[in-house]
């Protein structure tokens, strides 16, 4: 049993005892019934307001909030777990990628390629742990009050077969889907503007409390900061960008001819 699954056990056994069935503890805590048993059943990381909500309705003074932190300092890299915490927190995500998809946008399959390609003699365990960890991120896109997520990648993150032929086009595939969520948005910079606006990858994001933060990778590990500006550079950046990408429907229309490419 993994940290994820033990939560999720823990909830259920606290539910139990206090004599509520799953749909009277989802209309005590706001959220559907279906996320309540994906949490329950260890598939989905709950949300910072969910492990808030079952303490108050379980009575059990910040526990399950605890674990919930603890979940996500243990399931990531030190220098990562911070951002996760607060990318599961936020309100608006904004991420822009050159040479890889987004994290919150990866297959399992195309996620274990990349962790198999970077790091080749770490066990099938670590390795797994890990895709998991990042698939299990994409709760935040699917809670009933979710993110929203605004993604613009270069076109150069389409076309490198991650895998094999079959995982990237079902990566692909998965990309048309994702943005018929309606708090996804997706847009790609093509090769034809010549070199784009943004050299570096970087996240941002807008949190509840009002603060704004910025994420980038480095050879040595993520940095974060909070400095204003920084997080206007970025920003300035990111809308920059978002004027020379592909309309989001000219940018599904290009994934759909990358995709279909990726079959023969």
């Amino acid at each position: 049993m993994n940290d994820l699954e033990y939560l999720g056990g823990e909830l259920k056994a606290a539910r139990i005892k206090r004599k509520l069935t799953q749909t009277r503890y989802s209309q005590a805590t706001g959220y559907s019934q279906s996320y309540v048993s994906k949490v329950e059943l260890g598939v989905i990381v709950p949300s910072a307001d969910y492990a808030r909500k079952c303490d108050l309705v379980l009575g059990t003074n910040g526990l399950f909030a605890r674990l919930r932190e603890r979940l996500l300092e243990r399931g990531h890299p030190s220098w990562f777990a911070p951002y996760a915490k607060m990318e599961a927190e936020a309100e608006e995500i904004l991420i822009y990628r050159l040479s890889t998809l987004p994290g919150l946008l990866q297959t399992p399959e195309y996620a274990r390629a990349l962790f198999r390609a970077g790091h080749p003699h770490k066990s099938d365990e670590w390795i797994e742990q890990r895709v998991k960890n990042r698939v299990d991120r994409r709760a935040t896109l699917e809670e009933s009050n979710p993110a929203h997520l605004w993604a613009i990648v270069h076109e150069g993150a389409l076309h490198p077969v991650v895998g094999d032929r079959e995982t990237m086009r079902d990566q692909l595939e998965f990309l048309v889907r994702a943005t018929e969520m309606p708090s996804v948005k997706l847009q790609v910079v093509p090769f034809s503007i010549g070199a784009p606006p943004g050299n570096d990858p970087f996240s941002l994001l807008d949190l509840p409390t009002g603060r704004s933060v910025v994420y980038t990778d480095t050879a040595l590990g993520g940095q974060m900061s909070e400095d204003e500006e920084r997080v206007q550079s970025c920003r300035g950046m990111f809308d920059l960008l978002r004027a020379e990408a592909l309309s989001p429907r000219e940018s599904i229309g290009l994934i759909r001819k990358i995709a279909r490419e990726t079959h023969g």
